[in-house]
């Protein structure tokens, strides 16, 4: 069997010696919240049971920092172990490294990701149409929406002139309108970590991968940390009708989170995730390779501000939460058929990836071939009252 995840040494951030990286893993005893000290990954469960615990804390970095526990063995043989066709279940794997935070998810956050929006709505979900259809709504639009802030006086008078020429969209309304696009991606513990497969619908002719930097949100509001995440999303789907956007988005393993958290500290903060660049490669069993960047900087909304519409006294999460920021990569050139576009083959071997936050990697299969999620918040509570892990 063909390889396909990369070496451990890839998957990390590149300074990951100084950053203070946490995530989960399954072990003998079950799902286990462990840190990456040198290389080896401590189970530091006794202390925090769930990720939740340990992202509630007034300061997680430093509750990180001073939680003791028991190696389950290198980062590098642990992520070795979790390719679910080749690894020994007796032995530790990697998760997603979240479990009872709500998924939650921004959409239209980018210039570029707002018109190819527009373009699957007026196509219906038609790929063959959407050529033409961007060459008229470019048109329509002019200029360089990249300096437009959401919301404010020159947004409402674009917003007025595609009014009157016909072209408003409801994903203009949430592209450069006072409120923002945020939806929920995926149920609590549905979602996968790197180097396991995620899903796209055996229907679906039209998808691609959503690369994005996830923020980890506490209940309080406090961002406390980011990861990776690939959005994955069905534009077949979603274009015949945006009231389609539960069965585009929300499918057996197509949310994928990881490789790990990287806590805010000291050498780690919001405003390095303002700067990231995010980068993308698919690479196909048929020879076919794509690459692109996303740059945080040329986001329309400031990651704050997401996380700010999402809670506060309109809505709540006792648990805290994790937040897709958006992704600007909305892929045009064909694979295949002219005038079709991007989309997935199954085998795809997608990597996200930055500097600071490693390597996202995933293998593209239908939704309805992984193997079903089936460990729920029930399943996860029984555990750990068994393990006497919980404290009253």
């Amino acid at each position: 069997m063909t390889r396909w995840i990369p070496d451990a040494a890839s998957v990390l951030p590149d300074d990951a010696d100084s950053a203070l990286l946490v995530g989960r893993a399954e072990t003998a005893a079950g799902p286990s919240v462990v840190v990456l000290r040198g290389g080896e990954l401590i189970d530091v469960s006794r202390t925090f049971p769930t990720m939740r615990e340990l992202t509630e804390r007034a300061d997680p970095a430093s509750a990180a920092r001073g939680a003791e526990g028991m190696s389950i063995g290198s980062f590098a043989d642990v992520w070795a172990n979790t390719d679910p066709a080749t690894r020994d279940a007796s032995r530790p794997f990697l998760l997603s490294p979240i479990d009872l935070h709500v998924v939650k998810a921004a959409g239209v956050t980018f210039p570029v990701s707002m018109l190819e929006r527009m373009i699957e709505e007026r196509a219906r979900g038609e790929a063959s149409s959407a050529d033409g259809i961007r060459a008229t709504v470019l048109d329509a639009i002019g200029g360089d929406l990249a300096d437009l802030v959401p919301g404010s006086p020159e947004a409402m008078r674009l917003k007025q002139v595609l009014i009157e020429q016909g072209l408003w969209s409801q994903y203009l309304e949430v592209g450069i309108g006072p409120d923002a696009e945020i939806f929920s991606k995926a149920p609590v513990l549905a979602t996968v970590g790197s180097g396991v497969d995620v899903g796209v619908l055996a229907e679906s002719q039209w998808n691609n991968p959503e690369p994005e930097v996830v923020i980890v949100v506490a209940s309080d509001g406090q961002i406390v940390g980011a990861t990776l995440g690939n959005d994955v999303n069905l534009r077949d789907i979603e274009g015949r009708s945006a009231l389609l956007l539960g069965r585009a988005k929300d499918n057996n393993a197509s949310a994928s989170v990881g490789p790990l958290i990287r806590l805010f500290d000291e050498g780690f903060s919001l405003d390095d995730v303002r700067r990231e660049t995010v980068s993308l490669s698919v690479t196909g069993e048929d020879g076919f390779a794509m690459s692109a960047e996303s740059h945080m900087q040329q986001i329309s909304r400031d990651p704050a501000d997401l996380a700010a519409q999402a809670t506060g006294a309109h809505h709540q999460y006792p648990d805290g939460f994790v937040l897709y920021l958006g992704t600007m990569f909305a892929p045009t050139d064909d694979r295949g058929e002219a005038g079709r576009g991007f989309t997935h083959h199954v085998g795809d071997v997608v990597t996200i990836a930055s500097s600071r936050l490693g390597s996202l990697v995933n293998r593209v299969q239908h939704a309805e071939s992984i193997a079903p999620w089936s460990f729920g918040i029930a399943d996860l509570m029984t555990n750990l009252a068994r393990r006497e892990l919980l404290q009253v």
